[in-house]
């Protein structure tokens, strides 16, 4: 995208500039839209590369050895479901991200369920054991 960052050094404030062609980008001499200044820096910005079903797909399989996840330790579940999340790409909600922040800070999987007790009724699979059947994880 020909979209450039720039942090002003006179004011500290980042800004993004458009340039339609690389050759707008080569002449033009950009300022600060706060205050003015054309003393810029350059800011790298984030790449995001996206990945086909195909490609997420033989990256889940390769990551569901589970290699790491202590099935005894809420954490590492919370860990584990996170990442796994994270490759489906999709936002799975924000009971997913309820529950798995509360695995991630330690909290014991069945208090999650007393709390919750949706989870049970709403998959249909026996609450936090319907999400990636943690409750046969050897299964995997």
């Amino acid at each position: 995208m020909p979209f450039y960052r720039y942090r002003c050094r006179a004011c500290g404030r980042k800004i993004t500039q458009y340039f339609a062609t690389y050759a707008a980008y080569d002449e033009a001499q950009p300022t600060c839209t706060t205050c003015g200044s054309n003393d810029l820096a350059a800011v790298i910005s984030r790449v995001a590369f996206a990945k086909s079903e195909d490609a997420r797909m033989d990256s889940l399989a390769d990551d569901m050895d589970m290699g790491g996840l202590d099935e005894n330790d809420p954490r590492s579940l919370g860990r584990w479901m996170r990442k796994m999340s994270g490759e489906m790409g999709e936002d799975l909600g924000p009971e997913f991200d309820e529950v798995v922040g509360r695995l991630e800070s330690g909290e014991d999987p069945e208090s999650i369920e007393r709390t919750m007790p949706e989870l049970a009724e709403d998959s249909g699979m026996g609450g936090l054991g319907g999400m990636g059947g943690l409750d046969n994880l050897d299964d995997f």
